[in-house]
């Protein structure tokens, strides 16, 4: 008879100072990679192309009813860069402390759409 032997998950952190270890000034990396994305759309919507983009999806097969889909698509963009940065900086997207939660800070019940690996703080200080 085999025994199979279960492994409880570790504990919550309290607070986020738990296991955000970063200097005050880290934020800036969060902030300014989320702007590059922003900044790209207004400079491509003052060039015309949110008309062009808008103009393309009627014109397509799904019509109309393919621009219920363009926010979900936009918010699903700026997930994927905002996980991809905070997990370059060793923070889980997918860990909520137990002093936060609800809206607007509910980005941790949703999947993680980072495109790298969260670093361990070795990697970090290296």
């Amino acid at each position: 008879m085999s025994q199979t032997t279960t492994t409880n998950p570790p504990p919550l952190p309290r607070t986020i100072s738990d296991y955000d270890n970063r200097e005050n000034s880290a934020w800036m990396y969060s902030f300014g990679a989320t702007m590059v994305p922003f900044l790209a759309f207004c400079y491509g919507h003052k060039r015309g192309v949110t008309v062009k983009v808008v103009d393309s999806i009627l014109k397509s097969r799904v019509g109309g009813v393919g621009l219920l889909a363009l926010p979900f698509v936009t918010l699903a963009m700026e997930k994927c860069v905002y996980d991809s940065v905070q997990a370059f900086q060793g923070i889980n997207p997918n860990v909520r402390p137990a002093d936060r939660g609800g809206f607007p800070s509910g980005g941790a019940a949703l999947p993680s759409f980072s495109l790298i690996a969260v670093r361990s703080s070795d990697d970090i200080t290296k």
